[in-house]
This record gives structure tokens, sequence and C-alpha cells, in this order.
């Protein structure tokens, strides 16, 4: 038995970072007991990277102290990626290894970085049979969720303690931000009363100096006159400097931030309304000779959020491809203007500054445009900083934001919350839900598909299916079985649709022969 128990397995205390004489970390007192799993949530570039190394041995340079009497296991962030391996491969290989040492800690540098649905819920089904601790940098609120029961969120170099799984964490900041706010008003109403009573005050104090102009001979005897009205006149002025003092100690409540309304208008957004936009017939995926797909139909509307799910290799990225080079089997409408967010973020200008990069493409209103980059955490000066010395967090931000701003009403994301830190992933998501536009993305961030996805495009066992639904759906989703009348009348349905639609864009003669013959066979089906 250690000296602090049978259940201590690391103790910190007074842990100061530094960095060129920069305060970056702060732990007054941490512990990691046997059981405990750990999610380290916070921004990019806070110091949850530094701490881990701290706690598991690998960083040395800070004063303060960690006791253990445990075997610790580093899963690092960077992995040596000089292999033929893919990243999913390679961080599958060194999580068995570091599974397989079974050591007393485990601490784990973003785990599921490159990993597909399938390996991350293998690697949740390892960890839950983990007997040691476990300590998690992520942004991966699904897996936080799932695996976790405290967190320690690191904050302006502070680090601090939470009970419970993500979404409980989340909680208790709201909690917070409702007590925050609960004293922000009680601070205003005081204010407010001391303000209006001094006021009073002043107003009284300086009556008392002027001499009534009719006052009869027994009152001027009883007051005493003049003496009188210097008295009262001093008294009021006395507590009107007591209420002065009181405002002046009054501790001050900082108001809670909130985010601005986004006010946006996209590209023809009449014209589309929420018809068919995107119509997918017969298409078929391969790669050379090998299928990925079988032929598939869908449709996608204007205004659809659209999550593109399925493991490593069945060809997501490849659809999207085909998507934006609009491929003989995808039919897109004239009014339909994409932008394409890539993970090479090849739309950037490195030696541009943020602004200039978004202002490059867009003609939205520079209030709107601020208002989108302080979301993402541009504020102030910031939008002034050069491309070419952010992270490749801040680099996905600007990509998004470029996007986002640009002149278009269609936007295709190819995992975008790659790189990003939770707070960034949440600022996209209410960018997206508030976004009037179509938004078509892939995907392995479960949490983020569930809070931004309005239909799901699903590729498993060589098959392309639509989900019409949430993610949510998708779970639940049984196929329905229907006969070949009523498959036949939906394709009808969709085709008559989408000619109504071409045809409002378009008063083409054949459109129009093409949508009479549609409805003499819906006639015929319906019968």
């Amino acid at each position: 038995m250690n000296k602090w128990g049978e259940n201590m397995l690391l103790e910190a205390q007074d842990i100061i970072y530094e960095v060129n004489g920069m305060e970056i970390l702060k732990a007054q007192h941490l512990q990691i007991q046997k059981g405990d799993f750990i999610g380290v949530v916070g921004k990019n570039g806070s110091g949850k990277t530094s701490l881990i190394n701290i706690l598991s041995g690998k960083e040395e340079n800070f004063t303060g102290s960690v006791q253990t009497v445990a075997s610790l296991k580093l899963l690092p962030q960077l992995k040596d990626t000089n292999t033929t391996k893919s990243g999913g491969e390679i961080t599958q290989q060194y999580i068995n290894e570091a599974i397989a040492s079974k050591a007393d800690i485990l601490f784990a540098d973003e785990p599921t970085t490159n990993l597909d649905k399938a390996h991350i819920a293998k690697i949740e089904s390892q960890l839950k049979r983990w007997t040691g601790a476990v300590v998690i940098v992520s942004h991966d609120r699904a897996f936080l969720d799932s695996l976790c029961n405290k967190i320690w969120e690191v904050k302006d170099g502070q680090v601090t303690a939470y009970i419970g799984n993500y979404t409980s964490y989340r909680d208790q900041k709201e909690m917070e931000i409702e007590k925050q706010q609960r004293e922000y008003n009680q601070y205003l109403s005081i204010k407010r009363q001391l303000n209006h009573a001094l006021e009073l005050k002043k107003k009284k104090a300086a009556r008392a100096t002027k001499n009534p102009k009719k006052k009869s001979d027994s009152d001027a005897n009883l007051k005493g006159g003049k003496p009188y009205f210097a008295k009262k006149q001093k008294k009021l002025e006395t507590a009107a400097n007591a209420i002065k003092t009181r405002l002046e100690k009054l501790e001050k409540v900082e108001k809670v931030k909130e985010d601005p309304p986004l006010v946006m208008d996209i590209v023809n957004e009449t014209l589309l309304g929420n018809k068919p936009i995107i119509r997918v017939e017969e298409m078929e995926g391969k790669i050379g000779s090998r299928l990925l797909w079988e032929k598939a139909k869908l449709y996608i509307h204007a205004g659809d959020k659209v999550a593109i799910i399925g493991n490593n290799g069945v060809g997501k990225t490849t659809f999207i491809k085909k998507l934006i080079s609009t491929e003989k089997d995808i039919e897109v409408s004239p009014a339909v203007k994409i932008g394409y967010f890539s993970q090479n973020l090849d739309i950037l200008e490195r030696d541009k500054t943020i602004i200039d990069n978004v202002l490059e493409t867009s003609t939205q209103e520079m209030s709107l445009v601020r208002t989108v980059l302080a979301r993402l955490h541009f504020i102030r000066d910031d939008v002034y900083k050069k491309v070419e010395v952010l992270s490749g967090g801040e680099r996905v931000k600007v990509a998004f934001a470029k996007i986002f701003l640009s002149n278009i009403n269609t936007i295709v994301l190819d995992e975008p919350t790659n790189y990003l830190d939770i707070d960034a992933v949440e600022a996209l998501e209410s960018l997206i839900r508030e976004y009037k536009g179509t938004v078509i993305f892939v995907s392995h961030d479960r949490r983020f598909i569930e809070n931004t996805a309005t239909k799901i495009i699903t590729i498993e066992n060589q098959r392309m299916k639509l989900i019409e639904g949430d993610y949510h759906a998708y779970q639940n989703f049984q196929p329905k079985v229907i006969d070949e009348t009523e498959q036949e009348l939906m394709v009808i349905e969709a085709r008559l649709t989408e000619v109504l639609s071409r045809l409002s864009l378009n008063p083409d003669p054949n459109l129009e022969q093409e949508f009479q013959e549609l409805l003499e066979k819906k006639k015929k089906y319906s019968n």
C-alpha cells in the first residue's frame, strides 16, 4: 500500500510551467486515482499537451512536484509517420501497444485522430476494460462522454477539475454562466438604486442651499434660519458621499458574453426555396476496378445539412470530388453556387492577413464579416494577423470563414473539425445551424453530426443510402420494404419536383413535355 492509500496513483502540487519567461500553465493540486478516466479539454495552445507531458514525466522543465508510485505510459499526439501505413493504422498500432503495456496510468493525446467510427468504437471498448487510470486529451465530445468520469479544463493557464463526463461538465459550465448572469443583474439593480439615491440626495442638498422665498417667522425661529439650512445641506452631502463610496466599493460583475446574431443573405436564396438542387442518378463509385458503391439514387434539397458517413476507404471523399466536378451522373441546379473546403487549405494566401483573405471572395458587410470572425474567436486586432503565423487549427477556421462568407449558397466540407478544439467546433456548429444555404460534409465526429445534420448519406457494404432524418434517425434506421408501384411513384414525384424547379429557371419546351408525361405516369400509377 502506498503512502496515500491503495487508490491514489499520482499527485501533482504547485505546478508552474513557463516558456521563454512566460507562464503557460499553473496547477495548484491535481490527483489521479485508480479508476479515474479524466478528459482534458481547452482551446488549442492552452497547455493541454504540456500538462500531460509533465504528469507523464516527458517534460521536466517545470517547478512544483509530481509524485507517483504508478507505472506510466504516454500515447503522444505526434506519431512516427515514416511508414506506408495510413494515419488510422498508425494510431491504432500505438493504442494497441499502449494497452498491451498494462501501465497503471495511460496518458493519451488526441487518440481518435484519423480514426473512423468503427475504430473509435473499438478503442472505447478497449479502454472500458482498462483497470488502471486514463488521462485523455481529446476534442471528441462523444468519446469523452462515453469514457470519462472527470474533466480537467485548461483555461487561461489554470487547471480546474469537474466531476462527471463532458456533458456533465458543460451543464456545470452553463450553471456557472447562469449564476454570473443573476449576479450581473443583481449588480445592475443595486447600482441603479444607489445612483437614483445619489441623485435624490444631490438634488435635496442643492435645494437646501437656497433659503425659501416664503417662510413664516415661526419656521425661521424654530429652525434657526440660515444655520439650519447649512447644517441640513452638510448632512445631505455627507449622505451623498456615503452612497458614492458604496458605489465605488460595489464589486463589479462582468456581463455574460453573448454571440452577436447572424443576419446574412445567400446567393439565389429566393430562387432556390427548398427545392431539390442536387440529383444523383444511377451513380456508381469506382477507383480503377475497385467498387466503392453500387449504382445509387438520391436527392439533396436547398437548405439541407447533409452528413456523409462511413468507415475509412469506403469512398466518402470520392463522392465529394464527384459532386464538385459535377460528373455526368450528378445533376446540379444552375442556381447552385458551391464553395469547397479541403483539408489542404489551398484557398488561403499565407502572406495575407485573416481579414484580407476573407474579404477577397466576399461582398458581405464588414459588420457581418467581423461577426463571423468573432464567432470563430478572431477578435479585434487578431484579424490583422498573417495566415503564415497561425496554428493549424486557426488556419482551418480562417478557411471556413472565407468559404462561409463567399458569394455561394452551398458549402462542401471535408473533415472540417480536424485540428479544431472543442470551442471552435461548437462555434462552427452554431454557424452551420444558422446558415440558410446547403451544407454537405464528411465527418467522423459523432457529436458534430448530431448537432448539425438534418440528413445522412451513409456508405456501407458498397451501398450508398440517403437517410431522411438526423443522426438519431440513422442510428434507429430500419429499411422500409416498399412495392414496385410505390417505388416508381416516389421516383416520379422526385423527378416532377426537379423538372418543375428547372422550368421555373428555364421555360424549355422539352422540359415542359417531360413534365406533362410525368403527370400522366403519376395518374397511371396512382389509380
